[in-house]
């Protein structure tokens, strides 16, 4: 079993900064893949960014260039590092793990999620 902590969302101006961190409990030797998540209202959730085992990462198009992903085993936490953002950033995220062997975005993919932090944007 894997539980995930999410921390470190808030409100923010446009242009500003955050940084997400996602404390990961339990076997994670299982796990390959981790990843960020968001959902607004009214939207489905998509992928923002994910991260494998091997240092290798994704990141949808909206973000890259803006958002970093990376991870500190030795912690067990995963963060989000979000520059420049914007009020079409503002939703809630979710960290979520997932045991597939690959690189992947895809919520079908995922098992294992934390309870979500919002991050709000304002102009």
């Amino acid at each position: 079993q894997v539980r995930l902590v999410e921390s470190g969302g808030g409100s923010v101006q446009a242009g500003g900064s955050q940084r997400l961190s996602c404390s990961v409990y339990g076997y994670i030797d299982s796990i390959y893949c981790m990843g960020w998540f968001r959902q607004a209202p009214g939207k489905e959730r998509e992928g923002v960014a994910a991260i494998a085992s091997d240092g290798g990462t994704k990141y949808v198009d909206s973000v890259k260039g803006r958002f970093t992903i990376t991870q500190d085993n030795v912690k067990g936490t995963l963060y989000l590092q979000m520059n420049s953002l914007k009020p079409e950033d503002t939703a809630m995220y979710y960290c979520a793990a997932s045991l597939t062997q690959f690189l992947t975005t895809s919520t079908a993919d995922f098992r294992y999620w934390g309870q979500g932090t919002q991050v709000t944007v304002s102009s």
